[in-house]
């Protein structure tokens, strides 16, 4: 007899159902305790427990995919259970920041990220040291603070050091730099705290209470970095989320992941600080153009290519009441209805090029998000669960798992069915 969760996974229609999960235990907050998952803060990432849930019937003979990476939650917690996962982003930090997860440390390397600090001279430091062109630096860091920062960083780039110990390095200082700023992460996406003091200094460290700070840091990353871990398992690729095909070989057995959702939150402009630091971005164009490249992008540039975007007659979006809901909100904003819409196109072609790279019975979870946009509700599960259908997809499923700490109406929902190619349309 199949279990509740069982007959929802099977069910032949989406069923919507109430919340039923610990709220807490589904955010990005559970992962922050937990090892190489909590190296880095990334809001918007999902909760290790709910990969677990899925991941746990699996063997070794599964191959789970996770084609939006984010924080690289799903490959990572397949490796610590022994299963095989790839991922892919079009957002190369993200893709080094999950590989540097994946690795599996050697002894030598750790040892030698921890003799780093001994020979580490911050306060004092001469010179001019570079610094990130990130626009209006003083509001992210305290003059006193970036310089520190930048000696440190400076230190790390030349640091006699393997690759690996490097990778262990940039990760505490990446956290380092973070927990420094002006940053306040109280609201859903990135906002800066109000500046305290005559001199606006804002958590003011210093370069002696800096350096402390960052071999704390450095600490936690080496203890998670010596939990075994078998770095054959998991890997991180550069790509498109909508053109999988062109990355990745093979089948895979099991789709477990969080694409962005429809509500213009910008990975982009969450990790600025760290891509700008690390080298990814030097400018705001660039940054821009790697968010319109991004399915739900909305940062700089990616904003006003919107209003020249027109949708494509090849990639319909096959949703009764689709385009009355998409005038609904071209009636308050063409624009925000041009992101929605484009939002959706993206997502039918990435399922088109998924079905290139699946078994035949592939199991798929896609957590998502609904959103609002002024009084037109975007029903993103159902339209997910529409788009499944249509490409290939069968018994699909929607689980309502969490309220989110947002408006009312807001929840998050997991999206599951089986791939059949004899239901493609």
């Amino acid at each position: 007899m199949k279990t509740s969760a069982q007959q929802l996974l099977f069910a032949e229609e989406p069923v919507a159902l109430a919340p039923t999960r610990r709220h807490e235990s589904l955010t990005f907050k559970a992962n922050l305790s937990l090892g190489r998952h909590g190296w880095l803060r990334l809001t918007p990432a999902y909760s290790r427990h709910l990969v677990e849930e899925i991941v746990r019937p699996l063997g070794k003979r599964d191959r789970v995919l996770d084609p939006f990476c984010g924080a690289g939650t799903t490959a990572l917690t397949c490796a610590e259970h022994g299963i095989r996962a790839d991922t892919v982003d079009i957002n190369p930090f993200l893709v080094w920041l999950a590989n540097a997860k994946f690795t599996a440390y050697e002894t030598s390397h750790i040892e030698e990220a921890k003799a780093f600090p001994s020979a580490l001279r911050l306060a004092g430091s001469n010179g001019n040291l570079w610094h990130p062109p990130l626009h209006d630096i003083e509001k992210w860091w305290h003059p006193r603070d970036l310089h520190a920062l930048s000696a440190l960083f400076a230190a790390i780039k030349d640091a006699e050091v393997s690759q690996p110990a490097r990778n262990l390095l940039i990760s505490a200082f990446c956290r380092v730099a973070i927990e420094t700023s002006a940053v306040s992460f109280g609201h859903q996406s990135m906002s800066f705290k109000p500046r305290n003091g005559e001199d606006g200094m804002v958590d003011m460290h210093g370069p002696a209470n800096l350096k402390g700070l960052f071999i704390k840091r450095l600490h936690e990353v080496l203890d998670a970095a010596r939990t075994p871990l078998d770095g054959s398992l998991a890997h991180a690729y550069l790509g498109d989320s909508r053109r999988l095909h062109e990355v990745l070989s093979g089948k895979y057995t099991r789709v477990i992941t969080s694409p962005p959702y429809p509500n213009r939150m910008s990975y982009i402009r969450e990790l600025r600080p760290y891509m700008y630091w690390l080298g990814y971005l030097s400018d705001g164009r660039q940054a821009g153009d790697l968010d319109w490249q991004a399915i739900g992008g909305t940062w700089g540039c990616a904003t006003s290519n919107l209003t020249r975007w027109r949708p494509d007659p090849a990639a319909p979006i096959p949703f009764d009441g689709f385009l009355d809901m998409i005038g609904r909100i071209a009636q308050r904003s063409s624009i925000l209805s041009q992101y929605v819409h484009k939002y959706f196109e993206d997502c039918v072609r990435h399922f088109r090029s998924l079905a290139r790279v699946l078994a035949k019975g592939a199991a798929v979870h896609y957590i998502v998000g609904n959103s609002k946009f002024y009084d037109v509700m975007v029903h993103t599960e159902l339209i997910y669960a529409q788009l499944l259908r249509e490409h290939g997809f069968a018994n699909v499923t929607v689980e309502n798992i969490r309220k989110r700490n947002s408006k009312k109406e807001l929840f998050e929902f997991v999206v599951s069915a089986r791939f059949s190619t004899s239901s493609a349309r």
